[in-house]
């Protein structure tokens, strides 16, 4: 049965763990949003599709960061992701255009080998934590699993998969996250080393139905005691609100201020959603006043 809603699906098996996600709707609304061409429709929805992986593994009101950062066309590809299945992302240059590679959109190209790839866990502490490494292809599924290794000493694999259709839909858009638990003997990693690299690209496998169940049967085929832990929704979420902007602009300078008053209004565009937010001259007067008021009981 094809699996239509956008969830993130966790199993185990003796000695592994697995993720899988169907993401294909909630890249499809940042396709949208953004008004994405066909290879930074890929680059965005396979970015947020990882971080929701990653995600994963964070307690209930943590979240974290991926950004990557190239020298392609692309430039930059940032993901915001939630443990509780909320995702939101942007890409620098999201009308970038390259030939396809191999009949592919060339979304190693786009991204560029050459750059690194960063993820900031807000785990509630004072300050986030950060972890960096160089890219290793710019496919970004094998710069994730490469970071896992370099920065957080965890071998893992990472595939991550986006059918872009020629009108420049989402058709499919998914991922998993497979790692051996310490109690792995060597012959399970090479039976799970095995299945990872038999197994149909993510999107092939959404195109034909499979879902998540059907990825994680594919990663765990021959393995026994295997056991769905649970199935939650994920979708595309940003946290801005007008309120939000109006604390932004606070923090202009009176000048810059001024300047949008005598413009007479002003439109800010979310970054993460591509949400417009416009603002009418009594509103920029009484931002100004508001910021005035708080610089002299600064004084």
């Amino acid at each position: 049965m094809k699996e239509t809603k956008d969830c993130l699906t966790k199993a185990v098996a003796d000695g592994v763990r697995v993720y899988a996600a169907v993401t294909t709707n909630l890249a499809e609304e940042a396709r949208r949003r953004h008004g994405l061409y066909h290879l930074a429709a890929a680059a965005l929805g396979r970015t947020m599709t990882g971080a929701l992986l990653l995600a994963a593994n964070l307690k209930n009101d943590e979240a974290l960061t991926v950004k990557i950062r190239g020298d392609g066309i692309l430039g930059g590809v940032t993901a915001d992701a939630s443990a509780s299945g909320y995702v939101r992302g942007y890409v620098d240059n999201p009308k970038a255009v390259l030939p396809t590679k191999n009949g592919k959109l060339d979304v190693g190209g786009g991204i560029g080998a050459s750059g690194t790839i960063a993820v900031t866990r807000f785990t509630g502490l004072k300050e986030p934590i950060t972890g960096q490494c160089e890219l290793v292809s710019g496919e970004i599924g094998d710069d994730l699993t490469r970071y896992l290794y370099v920065s957080e000493q965890t071998p893992s694999s990472v595939g991550l998969g986006v059918s872009v259709a020629k009108d420049g839909h989402i058709e499919a858009a998914g991922g998993f996250f497979v790692q051996p638990l310490p109690e792995a003997t060597e012959e399970t990693i090479s039976n799970l080393e095995k299945n990872v690299a038999d197994i149909k690209s993510v999107s092939t496998m959404i195109k034909e139905g499979r879902g998540n169940t059907g990825i994680i049967e594919n990663l765990l085929n021959g393995f026994p005691n295997v056991r769905i832990l649970s199935t939650d929704n994920v979708t595309f979420k940003c946290q801005c609100s007008k309120r939000r902007i109006e604390d932004m602009l606070i923090t202009l300078s009176e000048p810059d201020l001024t300047n949008l008053i005598a413009d007479g209004k002003a439109e800010v565009n979310c970054h993460f959603c591509g949400e417009k937010y416009e603002f009418t001259l009594p509103e920029l007067q009484a931002i100004l006043a508001v910021k005035r008021r708080l610089r002299e009981m600064k004084r």
